[in-house]
């Protein structure tokens, strides 16, 4: 019997063909000529600029290990149920992005005094003339910080077609929506961009934990932002059977870009916490791996896994709600049967 979550199970860093895939516009370019390929800087610079592929991959590169989660991950999950769609816990994964700095680019190009915001416009299209174009923004400091990136490279080879060859925005700590895939746009403006998907969708609670009352609307919101810190046991899955005595459970964490400080695993329904042991450090923005071997006596088991962070984030014990289903990270809990 197969007890285990074979993508996340096998190491911090997610196999290519096994990373997940998100598309809001159907009119998906998957015929790319890399040779044609150009990425336009343009808007509040004083030298516009289009670079080829070959143009960016002659700069100084830089690799990164981040997580990419995307912002329903789980909503398959809240309670009252929200509409979108019903995801698991699979939604994300860890890869190493190897690229050149936005701020490279930004500075090439020089943006000018007075800037605000920096958007990101891909290749993707709509269909239709009503669905608004997949345009995303971040505030100029943001994008300038030497740390989101221009990426070509996803675990040591081209980026796969369909997490967004030739080139996509890596934004480590931040959910996916930001990480514009097949990206040949980027436009430094001077005010606050207020298209569909950062104005309407994309918007959280603005309230101290980005929560509201389950089936309450929020009074205002904000662009959904940084990860909230999280963990799962990956060794086992849910109503698997193991046989009784030591098992060692192994599992993931993560966090919005501190670090994980520790990990701890209740076998008790959360009675009791036992420190787990931490995995090698890949960086502060990608999967922490943890083990711990644990006594299992015959019968049902309730096992619970939670992670804190360099920032002294911790997961809740009771999940948190909000109408667009965004931000889960409840302890997780795991039933099994020992035997």
């Amino acid at each position: 019997m197969k007890h285990r979550s074979p993508i996340f199970n096998d190491g911090p860093i997610t196999p290519n063909n096994a990373f997940f895939v998100r598309y809001h516009l159907a009119d998906v370019p998957l015929d790319i000529d890399p040779d044609k390929f150009t990425l336009e800087i343009k808007g509040k610079v004083d030298k516009p600029l289009k670079l080829s592929l070959k143009d960016i991959r002659k700069m100084r590169a830089v690799e990164i290990a981040a997580v990419n989660q995307c912002s329903g991950n789980s909503r398959g999950f809240f309670n009252p149920r929200v509409a979108g769609g019903q995801l698991g816990n699979g939604a994300m994964g860890c890869a190493r992005w190897r690229g050149v700095p936005l701020k490279t680019v930004l500075d090439m190009a020089g943006v000018q005094a007075g800037s605000k915001q920096v958007t990101f416009n891909g290749m993707d299209g709509p269909v239709t003339d009503k669905t608004p174009d997949f345009i995303k923004a971040l505030d100029i400091d943001h994008a300038r910080d030497g740390e989101v990136m221009l990426a070509y490279g996803m675990n040591g080879e081209d980026l796969p077609v369909l997490n967004g060859f030739p080139l996509r925005l890596v934004v480590p700590g931040y959910y996916g929506t930001y990480w514009v895939k097949h990206l040949n746009e980027v436009t430094v403006i001077d005010g606050v961009y207020d298209g569909f998907w950062m104005k309407s969708a994309y918007r959280i609670p603005d309230t101290p934990n980005n929560s509201v009352e389950p089936g309450t609307a929020p009074k205002s919101t904000i662009p959904i932002n940084r990860f909230t810190v999280r963990s799962f046991i990956t060794s086992v899955s849910n109503g698997a059977k193991v046989k009784a005595g030591t098992v060692k459970l192994r599992g993931i964490a993560f966090d919005r870009g501190k670090g994980i400080k520790e990990v701890a695993v209740s076998t008790d329904g959360g009675k009791t916490w036992m420190p787990a042991k931490l995995g090698r450090d890949l960086g502060k923005y990608a999967f922490r791996e943890w083990t711990l071997p644990v006594k299992l006596a015959a019968g049902p088991q309730e096992l619970k896994v939670r992670a804190t962070s360099n920032g002294g984030d911790t997961q809740p014990m009771e999940p948190l709600w909000n109408p667009a289903g965004y931000l889960r990270n409840v302890v997780e809990t795991v039933r099994i049967t020992a035997a």
